[in-house]
Parts: structure tokens; C-alpha cells; sequence
């Protein structure tokens, strides 16, 4: 079994709620929709940038919002669809989610810099 990092984990997380979200309201049972590739591509930039890298809260949980708006709406949208079906299609990545939603926890940035930097 491969382990992921945090931010991996992430990604994968995102692809595969947005791949799910494109494939019921899009109709797309193959090839992902222009729109939601894009919306991939962003928010794994979004995601790579975090300042908090492996100890990133998930993106529900964090107070800095790191996306334009349009793009909120569109991943809030995909969460929403995804998020409660992820138990069913693919439960290990659900339940990962699951336990990153509780175990990371966001810290101000300017505390957690400090954290960082006294390790």
C-alpha cells in the first residue's frame, strides 16, 4: 500500500470528488468536462502553495480562503455533491478525510510560523 503525503492526499481527494461531481451533472461517464479539469488544475495549485504543507487543515476547516471566489463556489458546489457519497464510491479516501478533518486543525499563520521555526 502507498502512502501519501498530506498534500497528495489532498489532491487525490479533490480529483476524486470533482471527477464524481462531473460525472453526475455533466454526464460524463469517461472524459472529464473542460470546466472541472480546470477547476482540478486550480485547486492543486491552491493546494500545493498552502502554506501550511503537510499540516494544511482541509480546506473546510481553514480561515484563509486561498480561492477566487468563483472558484470557492465551484469547489463548494463539488463538495457538497461528493463529499456525503464519498463513503459509498470510495470509502478509505472518505474516511481519510475524515480523520485529516479532526486530526489537522488550523493555526494562524503567524503561530504556526513561530511553531515551525522554535522546532
Amino acid at each position: 500500500m502507498k502512502l501519501f503525503s498530506r498534500i497528495e492526499r489532498e489532491k487525490r481527494t479533490v480529483e476524486i470528488m470533482v471527477k464524481m461531481f462531473c460525472k453526475h451533472n455533466h454526464n460524463n461517464d469517461r472524459n472529464i468536462c473542460t470546466d472541472c479539469k480546470e477547476l482540478i488544475n486550480f485547486a492543486n495549485e491552491r493546494i500545493g502553495k498552502c502554506i501550511f504543507q503537510n499540516d494544511k487543515p482541509v480546506c473546510s476547516e481553514c480561515k484563509i480562503h486561498c480561492y477566487r471566489q468563483e472558484m470557492r463556489e465551484k469547489i463548494k458546489g463539488v463538495m457538497r455533491y461528493a463529499g456525503p457519497r464519498m463513503i459509498y464510491s470510495h470509502p478509505i479516501v472518505g474516511i481519510r478525510h475524515l480523520i485529516d478533518k479532526q486530526k489537522f486543525k488550523y493555526i494562524d499563520p503567524k503561530v504556526y510560523k513561530s511553531l515551525k521555526t522554535n522546532k
